[in-house]
Parts: structure tokens; C-alpha cells; sequence
């Protein structure tokens, strides 16, 4: 099947996940809230508090039913403690702490979903479960690098150099400081450090150049409709939100138990985190010009890209890694094709996206950025070989099966 864009008299809710795929998995329904409380978050940042929660409640999880090999190891759970309440009370717990203005709204929410389970000593043994892992979470985020904010401000014009642009503060490039992010599972944000881009003087270089100038621009002829309403999508919607709706949704649909659930959401996210470390530590050890700069400087001055760039280098795509991350992730877990999934955002009225492998998603991403005049070609390529070679560490080297059974996906 290929990607479809069916234009819809109305979308419902931002986003087709687990709201609409299940309210019976106390996993699935505590991702969705998850992903509704991060909203609007920096898309760096909320994929930070999606690592931690989900790996809040995977380790709550675990604790319980011992499934995988744990994350800290820390927590453990009476015999006959309630691994859904154990979920609920993590993520709660960790939702509350960095988002106390939502408190109420959440407080709301545990209290439905605990009313669906007994009361009783397993109950009570659940919450405390999940409020322990949630703490020890916590503690161990402390003083991880993703803050003070830091910035970083060209010392030369020359070309090829990144310049702000003009999304960026006075103080220039922002999260200067996400390079240094301490990892939730690689070794270190320069462990999968991409090779030099391409130089201004090759033939790469000018293809790419050439594409992004073409089909890039505000007032571009030769941009399919198709293609705006990918890069006008892509734009509104990061790879928490894509990726987590698409797990929700083939989970169910392969009638995945709620501990599997838990080590794929704590995966996924993981792996999104550490693919934006990553990006950052490339992007701001080659601090390469985004195209717009490069356009002017070409003698196109008023040239426009179609959707704003972002404030920090271009090489590599930050989109594509994270993306390319949980692809990477997923196809492990569930196999590469033969899904159905449906993305949609009510900040993009009329568009909804279809997918039925997980590589189809990452190529629109692709051809989001590029046609979205911000990205050349070659860094959706390089940032996306990033985010899978960050995927394929995470899954190969945490939250491992405990009874040594393999997963059903891709093989290594």
C-alpha cells in the first residue's frame, strides 16, 4: 500500500493513537495521556520526558511480571502486586513531577483508571511499585545535561558555515547543551558521530542544493500538493507523537500483552532521545548552513522556505534521526510491513496519512523536510542511517527478553 492523503471534513483529536485503539491497557491509555501532556513541548525536550516516563513504567511493569531484563534494577514488587496499577501510578507520578500545572487533569485520569482495578492489598502493592519506579526515574535523570540552555554563535561567515536564521533568539543556535545529553542506552552521543557532509564542490552537494532550491520555497510551482501537505504535516508533528501513535496502534492490532507493550513504548522512546543527542553532537560539530542561507549567499536573496527552520545546523536531520530511530526500533519489534496505520493532527485539518510499513512513514519525513525548503536531501539520508544505527543499539543491548527468546521481527 502505498502513503494516501484523504482530505476529511474533520479530523477528531490530535492524533489517532491509543485514545481510539484502547482504553483496557493500562500501558497503551497512560502512553496516550503521556503524549496529550507533552504536547507542545520542544520536540527535543518532550522526547526526554517520554523516555523517562515510559521507562518509569516499564520498570514498574516489570517489576511485576519479570518479562525482560530490567532497566535500573532497582525496584522490586510483593508476589501478586497489580502491574496495571503499577503502570498507572508511574506514569502519573512522573507526569505530575515535571507538569504540575496538568496535576488536576492527571489526578483525574489515575483515579479512572485505578477505579477500574480491585481494591485490595495488590492495588495498593501496584501504586507503590509504580511510584517507586517513577522516583527512581527521576533521580536518575538529575543533572543529565538538559539543562542550563546553551547557545551557539558562529565565529565565521564563511561559506558553508551555519548562520541564524530567522527563527533563532539573539543568542543564536539553541540546545547548544543537547549534544552533551546524557544517554538513556548508547554509550555516548558521539558514539554514532556521522561521517564529514559533502563538500559545497561536489556533485552531491550541488544535486541536493539544486532539489531544495527548486521544490523548496514558499512560492514553488513544482511542489505537489501531496508533498506541501506532507512538509506542512511532518512540520506540526514529531516523532514522539508519530511513533508512539504507530506502536499503539499495531500493538493492538497484533494483540501485544501489556508488558510487551510497556518494553516497546520504553524502547521506542529511548531510542528517540538518544537519536537526538546524537544529531546535536553532528550538528554542531560540522555546523553546516541550512539551505535557505545558502540560497541567498547563491544570489537568491528573497528565496523563502515553504515551512520555518528550525534554530541549529542542518546536518543532520533531526527529524530523520529520532525517526529513523523508531523504525528502526519497531521494525524489530513487529516486522517491517503488512501494518495499518493512520496518523492525523488536528493542527493539519484535512490530512491524514496511511501506512502499512513503518519505512514509508520515514520517506514522507524525508520528502517533508526537503520540499520543506529546510533540509537538504543528504541530511534526511545521514540523519536517518544515525537514527537506525542508534535503534538497532538500543533494542540489541537493553531491555532484553529475561528467558533468552528472540523478538518476532527483523532479525540482527
Amino acid at each position: 500500500m502505498r502513503t494516501l492523503i484523504v482530505v476529511a471534513a474533520a479530523v477528531c483529536g490530535t492524533l489517532l493513537s491509543a485514545t481510539a485503539v484502547s482504553n483496557t491497557d493500562a500501558v497503551l491509555e497512560w502512553n496516550s495521556i503521556m503524549v496529550r501532556t507533552t504536547a507542545g513541548q520542544n520536540p527535543f525536550f518532550q522526547a526526554r520526558f517520554a523516555a523517562i516516563t515510559q521507562l518509569a513504567v516499564f520498570e514498574a511493569v516489570n517489576a511485576v511480571d519479570k518479562d525482560f531484563e530490567p532497566y535500573l534494577g532497582t525496584v522490586s514488587a510483593p508476589a501478586g502486586a497489580s502491574a496495571d496499577a503499577a503502570a498507572v501510578a508511574a506514569a502519573h507520578a512522573v507526569l505530575t513531577t515535571y507538569f504540575p500545572g496538568d496535576a488536576a487533569a492527571l489526578d483525574a485520569a489515575r483515579d479512572t483508571s485505578l477505579a477500574r482495578i480491585a481494591d485490595g492489598r495488590a492495588k495498593q502493592d501496584g501504586i507503590a511499585v509504580g511510584e517507586a519506579a517513577a522516583a527512581a526515574l527521576i533521580a536518575q535523570r538529575t543533572d543529565d545535561g538538559s539543562t542550563p540552555p546553551q547557545f551557539y554563535m558562529p565565529a565565521s561567515s564563511a561559506a558553508g558555515e551555519w548562520q541564524p536564521t530567522p527563527s533563532c533568539p539573539p543568542a543564536g543556535g539553541i540546545l547548544l547543551q543537547w549534544r552533551d545529553l546524557r544517554p538513556f542506552a548508547i554509550k555516548s552521543t558521539k558514539q554514532f558521530r556521522s561521517a564529514p557532509p559533502p563538500a559545497l564542490t561536489s556533485e552531491r552537494y550541488k544535486r541536493d542544493y539544486d532539489e531544495v532550491r527548486r521544490v523548496g520555497s514558499i512560492d514553488s510551482t513544482l511542489r505537489p500538493q501531496d508533498r506541501a501537505d506532507v512538509a506542512r504535516f511532518y512540520a506540526a508533528t514529531p516523532p514522539v507523537v508519530i511513533f508512539n501513535s504507530a506502536a499503539a496502534q499495531v500493538a493492538v492490532a497484533q494483540g501485544r500483552s501489556m508488558s510487551d507493550n510497556a518494553r516497546a513504548l520504553a524502547l521506542v522512546n529511548m531510542a528517540i532521545s538518544d537519536a537526538f543527542g546524537s544529531v546535536f553532537d553532528t550538528k554542531y560539530f560540522y555546523h553546516r548552513w541550512r539551505p535557505e542561507t545558502a540560497i541567498h549567499s547563491g544570489g537568491d536573496p528573497a528565496w523563502i522556505p515553504y515551512i520555518v527552520a528550525p534554530c541549529f545546523p542542518s546536518y543532520a536531520s533531526a527529524h530523520a534521526s529520532g525517526s529513523g530511530a523508531a523504525r528502526k526500533v519497531l521494525e524489530r519489534l513487529y516486522g517491517p510491513r503488512h501494518h495499518f496505520i493512520t496518523l492525523s493532527n488536528s493542527a493539519v485539518a484535512g490530512v491524514i496519512l496511511q501506512y502499512d510499513a513503518f519505512e514509508q512513514i520515514t520517506r514522507d519525513i524525508d520528502d517533508a523536510r526537503v520540499f520543506g525548503g529546510i533540509h537538504y536531501r543528504f541530511d534526511q539520508e545521514i540523519g536517518g542511517e544515525l537514527g537506525r544505527q542508534v535503534g538497532a543499539y538500543v533494542f540489541r543491548h537493553t531491555l532484553r527478553r529475561a528467558h533468552g527468546e528472540h523478538d518476532d521481527g527483523e532479525a540482527d
